[in-house]
């Protein structure tokens, strides 16, 4: 019996796996690996090294990837006694995803780094390379639920925990993927897990979480592209085409961002205006009512699907955010593409972004946003 209430044991007929577990320095990562050792796997823990010049120290609760980050799970590999060891993918991770990450924004779009970084780095890269090397699993500190099927295979469902569920981003998993993956956290509330830590001697239990874009460190977005990207003046438009301002580069604007927006006057209804459209063959930013961010339906491409896909048009509930809530929708794959039919219009919709589609808790698979249908407004 466990002394860790939450923690899994393993059964007596259930095969001994060979698991790497990914170790990022935080408290989740650290007790997942924890767990998957005391259910009696054989545990080797791998800390990714994703910069090239990593910083000593984080800035405060933001970024991750730090040489103290590599140090905390190392620290904490030690009380749980398995072996460990730091892969460098600094040069696959800025590939992968920094590159992507700046592409994205020049194109006009918005992307969604963490979940790229599980698709290419956590969930390629590495799981790869531990197959390879003769791991059955890779194990990770998300709050997801792996549930098994009575005839084989696997499902991937929400979390218990809806504060802290993750399955919005593991959504690009496919169904061999999931076979050689283990999330220990998802039965379990993050409040939990950092008494569960504390319990075990980690010293990690109170690290605060990285949050934001984890290579942005000082969560300065726009001053990390104009660095990429340069600045390039360009014209802010009304709905109407009539110029309101000037901008410094189109990729500092986002779909329905408000605030920042230099307009040199007010509308003529007095209403604040949203970001409609960046246009990034002619630089230009278009503003209008709020009205003009209502998204009725959406294309998206390159879909991933965690297990087989669907066939036909059916009934789902969709994440368009990280953090967004679900919204009933119909879809459908229609010439390789998954075509979206929103219920109800949903505001703010960017391409870029993900569309996670859910049949109850179960994820049924993850599309690349392209295209969105939204009310026709005037100035």
């Amino acid at each position: 019996m466990s002394d860790f209430p939450g923690a899994p044991t393993l059964p007596s007929d259930s095969p001994r796996l060979r698991v790497l577990a990914a170790m990022s320095g935080g408290v989740d990562s650290a007790v997942a690996a924890a767990r998957a050792a005391e259910a009696g796997h054989e545990v080797t823990g791998v800390h990714l090294a994703l910069s090239a010049n990593p910083q000593s120290f984080r800035t405060g609760a933001r970024g991750c990837c730090t040489i103290e980050d590599s140090r905390d799970a190392r620290r904490a590999a030690d009380v749980i006694g398995i072996p460990f060891y730091v892969w460098d993918l600094a040069e696959r991770f800025r590939e992968d995803v920094i590159d992507d990450f700046v592409a994205e924004y020049a194109a006009g779009r918005t992307p969604n780094p963490c979940l790229r970084c599980n698709e290419k780095i956590k969930f390629a890269a590495l799981l790869d390379k531990a197959i390879a090397l003769g791991f059955d699993a890779v194990c990770t500190g998300h709050y997801a639920r792996i549930v098994e099927l009575p005839g084989g295979g696997r499902e991937l469902h929400r979390a218990v925990d809806p504060a802290k569920d993750q399955s919005y981003v593991l959504g690009v998993l496919d169904a061999e993927q999931l076979a050689h993956s283990m999330f220990p956290l998802g039965d379990t509330t993050k409040d939990a897990i950092r008494q569960e830590a504390e319990r075990r001697g980690l010293a990690v239990a109170k690290k605060p979480d990285s949050h934001d874009i984890c290579f942005i460190a000082d969560g300065d977005t726009q001053g990390f592209l104009a660095k990429h990207l340069g600045t390039a003046t360009g014209d802010i438009l009304d709905a109407d085409g009539s110029k309101l301002g000037e901008h410094d580069g189109a990729y500092g604007f986002t779909i329905g961002q408000r605030k920042g927006l230099r307009i040199g006057r007010p509308a003529a209804d007095g209403k604040p205006r949203y970001v409609l459209d960046i246009s990034p063959v002619n630089n230009t930013v278009t503003v209008g009512p709020a009205e003009g961010l209502d998204v009725l339906g959406l294309t998206a491409i390159r879909p991933r699907w965690c297990g087989e896909e669907p066939a036909g048009e059916a009934a789902y509930t969709a994440q368009l955010r990280a953090h967004g809530e679900e919204v009933p929708v119909t879809a459908a794959v229609v010439d390789g593409e998954l075509t979206v039919r929103l219920a109800a219009p949903v505001r703010g919709i960017a391409p870029g972004q993900a569309v996670v589609l859910y049949d109850g808790t179960r994820v049924v698979g993850s599309a690349t946003i392209a295209t969105t249908q939204r009310r026709a407004v005037t100035a």
